[in-house]
């Protein structure tokens, strides 16, 4: 027999053959591997040899379980069994949801960013109306969305979630979302593209900037996240953990380590890399006007006189940069381009609404805390949970509201965090974007018969799912839900500061970080084992190397030898510095291959060398959880204990 496995994730087949098996064995259910796509077929053979098993290819497929074989709508597709010298004839056919099958990797940031291949595993349709029973929750045509049987089987790595501080969610009472870029993934190459435009278009018009930067292009590809802006001399860095610089870029100049050294390493004090001297790109907004200001930098140096005069150092020149980048979001040049036509700009993800849904059915409160005012908010919502969000498609409605408690947009985070901000808090009226004040979320009574109330006719068809508002700090929020700790609620974002820094340390909150890079990151790391595990016997060796080298130099230094065997330690000693030389630049060439595997300038996301970045030891510190998409959550149980892996120090490996 012959079991096919068409693999729609990885676009390849993977067929596991059976020749012959001994009496009385089966064959058992093979995971689907976090796939509800996969279509299992079972055909006979027309060979009558008794059947035996032979295990696949060692990848994704390893973790066989010794469980009645199931397939992604949880029904059995068949249990075989085997009797010497023949076996059974027949043939199971199960495809319960093959016909979404499509790539998954673009949702979590990869380029491909075509809309009709972003599917994952389950879609919205299948999970539209949730039954519970016995803590599964699934749809009204039997797809589980999550249930101890169904979920039972070895996870696609990219949608894992990564703990570095134990949680246990049966303590979480509320669950927050900030939007842009967590709960709305935007397409790099298509939104930043029109941010980049928009802010070229604003230095022109507005700032007196010469015309021939609207021929510019923005390359999408070539920042990442984790850098650091120095304002001052134009630069961007990438650090390691202990901000010490290992990649700087003055424009698209790469500097030399000698240079780097000289610039950021002589100093007499200890650089901040903090503001106001420094920019932290630690959001995924930001890498547009980043690699603008190298453009204008690189541009500055060649033709100084082609630059306004009130810009006298590079400094100025950020400054520029962020005042259009600021007419462009105060104008609507961006968020209009968006509401025009959301699936041009945005990922279409199915799993948003079912995931809200579960956490809703488990019994917790759901909000949505966000920069963007209520107008983009209402737009990107609804094209979200499946309304096309435009004027010449599906009418928006306001059922998106449904699946939270409170949201509340013009947030300004991170100052929406300080409990003890005096923001006052304005209720949103949904159908005319009028604000009401509020004492603290309780409307507040208007006189003579003026305010919201006297303008705004009650309209009977809309019925208000959740109360917005506009503005207030964090205290309102924790009135609206009633929370009584912090460490009741988590708050999921993408912002370091923005969203999880300021949330964790202020209030305590647990936090769960989006690194929509994650996805490629863990495809790369897959791919490259064999080549780290040569680098690390490489830095073995010069080990080894060093060591001898030294103790032979040490014992020319300071012991007496007759001439012959001086002469020959010398002999030794010399060919132990070439072999040196040889091997560190071996090392340092197969290290650098290895880093631009992930990326052609910036190397690997979390790792600058053998330390961890910048990037990834913030992560470590203030993210909770973290994970490469937000509807990561869909396939953990609503009441799971993360819990993170063992703390070694050097001494125990």
């Amino acid at each position: 027999m012959a079991l096919e496995f068409p693999n729609p994730l990885y676009q390849c087949e993977r067929t596991l053959s059976m020749a012959s098996m001994s009496a009385g064995h089966q064959l058992q259910r093979l995971p689907l591997l976090g796939i509800a796509s996969a279509t299992c077929i079972i055909r006979p053979m027309t060979s009558p040899t008794p059947p035996t098993f032979r295990r696949p290819r060692r990848r994704a497929w390893d973790g066989l379980r010794q469980t009645p074989m199931i397939c992604g709508r949880g029904c059995m597709a068949g249990t075989w069994n085997f009797s010497a010298g023949a076996c059974s004839t027949r043939e199971t056919y199960c495809a319960a949801v093959a016909k979404f099958g499509g790539r998954a990797d673009n949702i979590a940031g990869d380029n491909g960013n075509v809309k009709s291949q972003i599917k994952w595993p389950l879609l919205a349709s299948q999970v539209d109306q949730y039954t519970t029973s016995n803590g599964v929750v699934a749809g009204e045509d039997g797809d589980v969305l999550w249930s101890g049987r169904w979920w039972a089987r070895p996870l696609d790595t990219r949608k894992n979630i990564f703990c570095n501080r134990s949680l246990n969610m049966k303590s979480i009472v509320a669950i927050g979302f900030d939007m842009d870029y967590t709960l709305a993934q935007y397409k790099a190459d298509t939104f930043e593209s029109l941010a980049y435009a928009g802010t070229i278009q604003k230095l022109v018009n507005n700032l007196s900037y010469p015309p021939e930067l609207l021929e510019w292009r923005f390359d999408w590809r070539f920042m990442v996240r984790g850098l650091v802006l120095d304002k001052r001399r134009g630069c961007i860095l990438k650090m390691d953990r202990h901000k010490y610089v290992k990649v700087a870029y003055h424009g698209f100049r790469e500097l030399s380590r000698e240079d780097r050294q000289a610039m950021y390493g002589n100093t007499l004090s200890r650089e901040s890399y903090d503001e106001p001297d420094y920019a932290l790109i630690d959001t995924l907004f930001s890498l547009a006007e980043a690699y603008l200001f190298m453009q204008l930098v690189d541009f500055r140096d060649a033709f100084p006189d082609r630059i306004p005069a009130v810009v006298n150092d590079y400094s100025q020149l950020y400054k520029d940069v962020r005042a259009a980048v600021d007419l462009c979001h105060r104008d609507g040049t961006i968020k209009q381009a968006v509401a025009n036509e959301p699936s041009k700009y945005i990922n279409e993800d199915p799993l948003i609404v079912p995931m809200l849904k579960m956490l809703k059915q488990s019994g917790r409160k759901t909000f949505l805390v966000t920069n963007s005012l209520w107008d983009y908010t209402h737009v990107v919502m609804n094209y979200l949970c499946g309304k096309c969000g435009t004027d010449g498609g599906i009418p928006r409605d306001d059922e998106w509201l449904s699946y939270f408690d409170v949201v509340i947009t013009g947030s300004a985070k991170p100052s929406f965090f300080m409990d003890g901000s005096r923001a006052s808090l304005f209720e949103v009226d949904i159908v005319t974007g009028m604000l009401q004040n509020t004492d603290s979320g309780t409307p507040m009574a208007q006189i003579g018969g003026v305010g919201l109330q006297a303008t705004v006719l009650p309209n009977p068809n809309v019925k208000q799912a959740c109360r917005v508002f506009q503005g207030g700090c964090v205290a309102h929020l924790h009135k609206l839900l009633s929370i009584e700790a912090g460490s009741q609620v988590l708050y999921v974002g993408d912002h370091i500061y923005g969203d999880i820094l300021r949330s964790k340390k202020e209030l305590g909150w647990r936090t769960m970080l989006v690194v929509p890079e994650l996805a490629v990151e863990l495809d790369l790391l897959h791919q490259t084992i064999r080549t780290r595990k040569g680098i690390s016997e490489l830095r073995n060796q010069r080990d080894e190397i060093e060591d001898s080298l030294q103790r032979l130099e040490w014992c020319l230094r300071f012991e007496e030898h007759a001439d012959e065997e001086r002469q020959k330690l010398e002999q030794e000693v010399a060919q132990l510095r070439e072999e040196d030389e040889a091997i560190r630049e071996q090392h340092r060439q197969a290290q650098r291959d290895c880093h631009h595997m992930f990326h052609k300038t910036w190397g690997q996301l979390m790792k600058t060398g053998y330390q961890n970045s910048r990037f990834a030891h913030q992560v470590e510190r203030f993210a909770c959880l973290y994970t490469s998409h937000v509807t990561n959550l869909c396939y953990y149980s609503p009441n799971k204990s993360y819990r993170t892996t063992e703390d070694f120090m050097p001494h125990e490996l």
